[in-house]
């Protein structure tokens, strides 16, 4: 089986995405260690670049309304 993996950081925190083939697309999740799924829903994309950025791009997403939530708050 072809596993892609894919390091990131987002808003000074560092992820690895895992990427595998599931029937005829690619499914994207965080891993916490290496080999053990986060408790997170999967992104889904044509290829594995495509998953790993839904998932990038989600994790961006959520790191600024947090923020925003944070400076709000103050």
């Amino acid at each position: 089986m072809t596993v892609h993996r894919f390091q990131e950081n987002i808003g000074g925190r560092p992820y690895l995405i895992e990427v595998r083939p599931v029937s005829d697309k690619w499914r994207a999740q965080l891993l916490r260690a290496p080999g053990i799924p986060a408790a997170m829903m999967p992104f889904y994309g044509g290829t594995p670049d495509e998953a790993a950025k839904h998932l990038t791009e989600w994790l961006t997403m959520a790191h600024r309304r947090r923020i925003a939530s944070i400076e709000t708050a103050s």
